[in-house]
């Protein structure tokens, strides 16, 4: 045990002695540098654990929106793509009597957008409760009179028939897609001969913005591709007519393949 009473020590000088503190005050003194050393560890851990988490939950809605929480970033996702989106469908002749599908539909402002280009009817598909839901919402007058139809499903396994579309969007989408190959081969099955493709992303390997860009894609398991391996990706799955454009300042490109004539 430690002892209770102050100890003394002689010095040789003068024969004074000196007071040391009792054992029990110093052991109170460590108890005390303990007790302040240890919330700081604590609360630096938890907001260390606090920083980690609203990151996965804010990726999860990214990649997967709710219903509820979701929205907001549905809304910023149809904001944030809206110029990319424009700039990408330019490159693209869209007829009156095309039948269109946008894979990866979120908030549902593309299928607002493509329905403006074309009388036949719009398709959405997304494998997230809360961007179908969004997207139905968000076109409501047109799933009304039978213009827009908004899906659930994966890319993997398309709900649609054989050879159904002239064209296929797919905006901001592809990070998400478990198997890029055999998902563009999917694709591919439905469109009809001669029908399109059509890729955009706002970063690339190499391009403008594309090192901060990847970093957040890592975060899902993916990570940006190259000009040479979108067309590498695009030929593996069997595509034709394959033409890729960029806008190198803002880091953009734009992806489209053919599916071969019959």
């Amino acid at each position: 045990m430690l002892p209770l009473f102050s100890l003394e020590l002689s010095s040789s000088r003068n024969d004074e002695r000196v007071p040391i503190l009792p054992s029990c005050i110093l052991l109170g003194l460590h108890m005390n540098v303990a007790l302040f050393v240890l919330p700081l560890a604590f609360w630096s851990g938890l907001r260390i654990t606090v920083g980690l988490t609203l990151a996965f939950c804010l990726m999860r809605q990214v990649r997967k929106p709710s219903r509820w929480l979701g929205r907001p970033f549905l809304w910023m996702m149809n904001k944030s793509h809206s110029r990319l989106t424009d700039w990408g469908l330019q490159h693209l002749q869209v007829a009156k009597n095309f039948t269109v599908l946008d894979v990866g539909c979120g908030g549902g402002r593309t299928i607002q957008k493509l329905a403006t280009m074309t009388n036949g009817k719009v398709y959405g598909v997304d494998y997230a409760a809360g961007s179908v839901a969004e997207s139905t919402a968000k076109n409501a007058e047109l799933v009304a009179t039978g213009r827009v139809a908004v899906v659930r499903a994966s890319v993997s396994a398309l709900p649609f028939c054989d050879s159904m579309f002239d064209l296929v969007t797919a905006i901001e989408t592809q990070y998400y897609w478990p198997d890029l190959v055999n998902d563009m081969k999917e694709i591919r099955r439905v469109l009809k001969p001669g029908g399109t493709l059509l890729v955009i992303a706002e970063a690339y390997k190499y391009g403008g913005n594309a090192r901060a860009h990847d970093a957040l894609v890592k975060l899902l398991g993916k990570g940006c591709m190259s000009v040479t391996e979108h067309r590498e990706l695009c030929a593996k799955a069997e595509y034709t007519d394959i033409e890729i454009r960029e806008e190198r300042k803002r880091g953009w490109i734009c992806v489209m393949g053919r599916k071969a004539e019959a």
